[in-house]
């Protein structure tokens, strides 16, 4: 008994000096080794799955569904998932673990109870945050509605479900709760959130021309 004690005293001291020295590399460049990754995996599936396990999945073939699930998906998931016509993002090659492409990945399905979950939860440590509280059930359900059909959709496909969007939130929150036009408030935003990165994007090529290797 005493032994056991000495060794878990020990490696409780070992710890503390791999911590305290900064050993670990915290840096989303190092990547995990392919034992850690696969334990991670584990570890991330069985929470889901249990959380998951007693939610109650509707219907979610509705067309009228699917298409609100790609304006939301549009303004809030492309950026890091990417969609149809999309380039690679900074933020999508930048996170680690990088998160999947649904359009043109063959990944494993988890279920719609799970990506639910997901959606609304978010995951610790993935960059991947909890919409639930800014989204009612059913707007988080017209998301997952439309992931369960992204995969292998064209880009006019695509286009042609978020139309000229319509970013929606739970009533009384964001743009909602300070100006009453729902919707319609919420899309303008995301458009002028275009507009903007266009202009920051005319502004980088201007000081590319200007200054030559200093942008990146």
């Amino acid at each position: 008994m005493k032994a056991l004690f000495t060794l878990l005293s020990l490696g409780l001291f070992v710890g503390f000096l791999f911590i305290w020295f900064g050993l670990f590399n915290i840096s989303a460049k190092d990547k995990h080794w392919d034992i850690t990754t696969e334990l991670l995996k584990l570890v991330r599936e069985r929470s889901i799955e249990v959380r998951a396990e007693n939610i109650q999945v509707p219907d979610l073939s509705n067309p009228e569904m699917i298409a609100n699930g790609a304006k939301n998906f549009d303004a809030m998931c492309s950026q890091c998932h990417l969609a149809p016509g999309m380039e690679p993002t900074e933020l999508n090659l930048g996170l680690y673990p990088q998160p999947p492409v649904f359009y043109n990945e063959k990944h494993e399905d988890h279920g719609a109870a799970n990506t639910f979950w997901v959606i609304a939860n978010g995951l610790k440590m993935t960059g991947m945050p909890a919409w639930g509280d800014f989204h009612t059930d059913e707007q988080l359900w017209e998301m997952v509605a439309f992931i369960n059909q992204i995969n292998g959709m064209s880009e006019s496909e695509y286009q042609a479900l978020v139309g000229e969007g319509g970013h929606t939130h739970k009533p009384g929150f964001g743009h909602d709760d300070h100006d009453g036009h729902g919707e319609e408030a919420s899309s303008t935003s995301h458009e002028s959130l275009h507009t903007e990165e266009s202009s920051n994007t005319s502004h980088t090529d201007m000081h590319n021309d200007g200054h030559g290797d200093h942008a990146h």
